[in-house]
C-alpha cells in the first residue's frame, strides 16, 4: 500500500519529463525558440536538463516501490 504514492509520483515525473524532452527537441529541430526572450541554446539546454532530471526522479521513484 505504501508503494502507491511512489508509483503515482514516478508516473507524473515520467510523463512530464518525456513531454518536456519531446517538446524541447521538436522546438529545437524546427529552430523555434524554447523560451521567448532567452538565448536559444541556453534555454534548450536548461529545458532538456530539467526534462532529464524529471526522468531521473521518475526512475528513483519507481525504484522505491
Amino acid at each position: 500500500m505504501e508503494s502507491a504514492p511512489a508509483v503515482f509520483a514516478g508516473t507524473v515525473f515520467a510523463l512530464f519529463g518525456v513531454g518536456l524532452v519531446v517538446w524541447t527537441g521538436a522546438r529545437t529541430v524546427h529552430r523555434e525558440p524554447v523560451v521567448y526572450g532567452a538565448r536559444p541554446v541556453a534555454s534548450a539546454v536548461v529545458a532538456g536538463a530539467v526534462g532529464l532530471g524529471c526522468l531521473a526522479l521518475a526512475a528513483w521513484c519507481f525504484g522505491q516501490t
